[in-house]
């Protein structure tokens, strides 16, 4: 099963962020905006749908106090065409109620909501008013002696909402008839456009959000992405072009991490070439001796000069060895060792490695000093026993014969310190830059690895190894963190 290339995923993973910001920022305001306006606008229609009953209602109660329902009974059909003293005082006054309340439509009916008297209608005396059938329930509630008003708005034929309001007309405590005004839903003008505008302004919004959304999406994508770039370059094994920092504090510290991951593959990339080169170096020369010494084995051999054929062979046991040595010391130094940290006496550390020195430093004449101030390690002893050796064995072999070696430890600046001095002649300012790099080494037989190895081996824990040297004096300096009195650990038992 094949898979698309990282670049491209990467690509689409960006993609998918700004969709998804932009849903994000987009989606929650849609939904919110709509049901706000949506509830805000049914809340606001329904409160003045009851405010306009209820005045409705109010108006047509009151025009039912000034309405004899006594009178309004006489009223019979044809009353209307010969225009009685009655029907015409009471068609004059809900004319004016009309008038003054300025509704469109006030009329009179009897209890079986057959019309006696309507001004704004014009239907006829007798007639049965059509919208009581719709009001059904509300004319049951009025000819029980309360007021009502529609539930139901309802389009007139000018194509405006309208909402009716009623109230009885009582003779002698019984509900006789009843009175309706009809008004105008005039506010719903008012409150559609105030519905239009809403939804203008939310488009508005949305529009500034999503803008918004966009810019922000790019000012992460593009940070982003350019961290993207990078990582793609150090995949393709580009380890020399740094990480740009970035302004954003969270993206900034990725970016800042990415440059020191880089600069850490960088340097361990380096290392592997300078110990590839080095060990391609040193292995030649022991080989090419190992060559040789055996073609002249052969022909002693052959010849019968045994004598001349055992100096041979000791020859080629030692190119062997050096070229262990190298194989050991190379491992040493590119093996990621996890450290064994334990208690451990300063002392015991200095002591110990200046006798693993001491026949080799009689051997040539050197003495060593040493003295150590106590004090408690938190280390691997072997790791630091094995750095310490070799720097006391550059001093033993850079001393003059008769000279001593001075190996001190003592406390400084909160640290233990331990410098191995020699009297020998001091290493070059031109060389002193490089002598920590591996395989850099001014001897015939050396493999350039002891000084690095002591450096890695010092700063696994926490150290430092520096240099001092002017002619006629050296000092390596092992600098070790010291733990806190009481900070050290219970030796195992």
């Amino acid at each position: 099963m094949t898979h698309p290339p990282l670049s491209s995923r990467l690509r689409d993973a960006l993609g998918s962020l700004s969709a998804r910001l932009l849903l994000a920022f987009l989606l929650p305001t849609l939904l919110f905006l709509s049901l706000a306006g949506a509830s805000v606008y049914a809340l606001a229609r329904a409160s003045l749908e009851d405010e306009l009953g209820a005045s409705l209602s109010a108006l047509a109660a009151a025009t039912a106090t000034q309405v004899s329902g006594e009178r309004m009974l006489t009223i019979e059909p044809g009353d209307d065409v010969s225009g009685t003293r009655t029907w015409r005082a009471l068609v004059r006054l809900l004319d004016g109620v009309r008038t003054a309340s300025g509704v469109r439509r006030v009329y009179a009916v009897d209890a079986r909501g057959r019309v006696r008297a309507d001004a704004g209608g014009g239907l006829p005396v007798g007639t049965e008013l059509p919208d009581l059938a719709r009001d059904r329930l509300e004319l049951t509630r009025v000819l029980a002696g309360k007021r009502a008003a529609s539930q139901v708005l309802f389009t007139g034929s000018d194509g405006l909402l309208y909402k009716t309001g009623y109230a009885p007309v009582v003779q002698d405590g019984q509900v006789v008839g009843a009175i309706g005004v009809e008004g105008s839903a005039a506010f719903f003008g008012p409150l559609r456009r105030l519905w239009r505008t809403f939804v203008m302004a939310s488009a508005v919004a949305l529009t500034v959000l999503a803008i918004i959304a966009v810019f922000t999406a790019r000012g992460l994508a593009g940070p982003l992405r350019r961290l993207m770039d990078s990582a793609l370059r150090i995949g393709r094994g580009d380890l020399t072009t740094p990480v740009p920092p970035e302004p954003t504090r969270e993206i900034g510290v990725l970016a800042r991490e990415l440059e020191v991951m880089r600069g850490a593959l960088e340097s361990r990339d380096r290392q592997l070439k300078l110990m590839l080169a080095g060990v391609a170096h040193e292995v030649r020369n022991p080989l090419g001796g190992i060559a040789l010494f055996s073609g002249l084995l052969q022909e002693d051999l052959r010849a019968g000069a045994h004598a001349d054929a055992n100096s041979h062979v000791d020859r080629i046991q030692r190119e062997v060895a050096y070229l262990q040595r190298i194989v050991e010391d190379f491992l040493a130094f590119a093996r990621e060792q996890p450290l064994a940290r334990a208690p451990m006496e300063a002392p015991d550390l200095v002591s110990n490695a200046c006798e693993l020195l001491s026949a080799e430093a009689h051997g040539k004449g050197v003495s060593l000093e040493v003295s150590a101030a106590p004090a408690h390690l938190e280390a691997d002893g072997s790791l630091l026993t094995a750095a310490l050796v070799n720097l006391v064995k550059n001093a033993v072999q850079a001393a003059p014969a008769g000279s001593p070696v001075r190996i001190r430890g003592e406390l400084r600046d909160g640290r233990y310190a331990i410098d191995v001095q020699d009297r020998g002649p001091g290493v070059p300012e031109a060389e002193r830059e490089r002598i920590f790099e591996p395989f850099f080494t001014t001897r015939e037989q050396g493999t350039g690895l002891g000084l690095p190895l002591a450096r890695k081996i010092a700063r696994a824990h926490g150290g430092e190894l520096s240099l001092r040297s002017t002619p006629g004096e050296t000092v390596f300096t092992l600098s070790l963190p010291c733990p806190a009195p009481g900070a050290l650990a219970a030796p195992a038992p």
